[in-house]
């Protein structure tokens, strides 16, 4: 990718405890004050993969994350703690240097806010996680959005072999798909995603029949897929709970629900699309923010406890 032009790192090593509950961290990574600047790939290195289930990498225009974080870093399981709150990329286990489908904007003088998941491995590890940004003169030509499909309604009984998860959503507007990028644990075993236009033909849009949590990627589609106005997206997760599955962290198998560890289960896959007329975006911006907000809200699913 050639010669970076930006690195930069979290400021002090973290330490990792041997044993305990996964741990959300957000670590403020300040940037010299400058111009604004489009960001065309980022490169993010942790340097503990053995700890780092994965990391976001955030952009704080608020100076919110600067006050919370005394060196440390704090405390910050799903959002980063501040809004706006647009996410910059990220990196799982083995993923690639992340180029993006059109520029992203970096403020100039914002704070770079790292968030990173950790899980204990069983004896005391430390992290020093590194990123490098390249920068482009080229502005995006598109409006890009996030269509998240996802579900936390996981409660997968020990010895379940063919458990699905799915979700849907039908797009109000014509759209392009630009690229896809799915995350789910260690008991998913297959993963789906297509889109049903309104003459019924069924396009896929990813389909992974050996899903392996060790090999993630966010993945841009070499020319987009055009998704017209009523086109329904749907995902379906298939997870296998039983002592056949040689990715099963638990043996015996157990009872594995939705949840923030490593160990629990998640199912999220989220398309990047931008709208084919420019007078659509509000429009389309407005459902996927309802839609996230249904999902955040009244319609959030709590397990019954183990």
């Amino acid at each position: 990718m050639g010669q970076p032009d930006l690195e930069a790192q979290m400021r002090a090593a973290f330490d990792v405890p041997a044993e305990g509950t996964d741990q959300y961290r957000c670590f403020v990574i300040p940037t010299a004050p400058g111009r604004d600047r489009w960001v065309s790939a980022l490169d993010m290195r942790p340097g503990n993969p053995k700890v780092v289930h994965h990391a976001i990498l955030f952009q704080d225009i608020t100076g919110t994350a600067r006050k919370r974080d005394t060196g440390a870093g704090y405390s910050c399981f799903g959002t980063p703690g501040f809004l706006p709150a647009r996410g910059l990329g990220g990196w799982t286990p083995g993923s690639l240097p992340l180029r993006m489908p059109d520029p992203e904007l970096l403020h100039g003088g914002a704070d770079l806010v790292l968030q990173v998941h950790y899980h204990p491995t069983g004896k005391p590890e430390t992290d020093r996680t590194r990123l490098a940004l390249y920068f482009t003169d080229r502005k995006p030509q598109r409006r890009v959005m996030d269509l998240p499909l996802a579900s936390n309604r996981i409660d997968i009984p020990p010895g379940t072999r063919n458990y699905k998860v799915t979700d849907h959503f039908t797009v109000p507007v014509d759209v392009d798909a630009l690229g896809i990028n799915p995350h789910a644990h260690y008991v998913c075993t297959e993963m789906y995603g297509y889109a049903v236009l309104p003459d019924g033909t069924r396009r896929t849009l990813i389909r992974i029949p050996a899903w392996n949590f060790n090999w993630q990627q966010q993945y841009t589609y070499a020319t987009p897929i055009r998704l017209p106005e009523g086109t329904r997206v749907e995902m379906e997760f298939t997870y296998d709970n039983s002592e056949g599955n040689p990715r099963n962290p638990n043996h015996p198998p157990k009872r594995v629900v939705w949840g923030p560890g490593s160990t629990d289960e998640m199912a999220g896959l989220h398309i990047e699309i931008t709208p084919v007329r420019e007078s659509d975006a509000e429009e389309l911006s407005q459902t996927l923010w309802g839609k996230m907000m249904r999902q955040l809200g009244g319609g959030l699913y709590r397990p019954p406890s183990k």
